[in-house]
């Protein structure tokens, strides 16, 4: 069982937060890069990788709107904005 994962330990992946994601996504790049394994386990490593890249690109959006919500509502009404 060399370099297999056992998928049924894998937790949801929209139960995981970006570091967790980002961390079990790099584990299955480097298990690719090394071209071991057999082809179905290479394909389901590629689908559960795309599917965390993606829960990582949504979680990066999140933390965007938010840090620009706070960048906007420090900012406040300018005078300009007084009409």
């Amino acid at each position: 069982m060399s370099g297999m994962v056992d998928t049924s330990a894998l937790r949801p992946i929209d139960t995981l937060s970006f570091e967790e994601a980002l961390a079990e996504l790099e584990g299955i790049v480097k298990k690719l890069e090394t071209g071991q394994g057999r082809l179905e386990e290479a394909v389901a490593d590629y689908e559960r990788g795309a599917a965390l890249r993606k829960r990582c690109e949504a979680l990066l959006a999140e933390a965007e709107q938010k840090v620009q919500a706070i960048v906007e509502a420090a900012a406040g009404p300018t005078l300009r904005d007084a009409g």
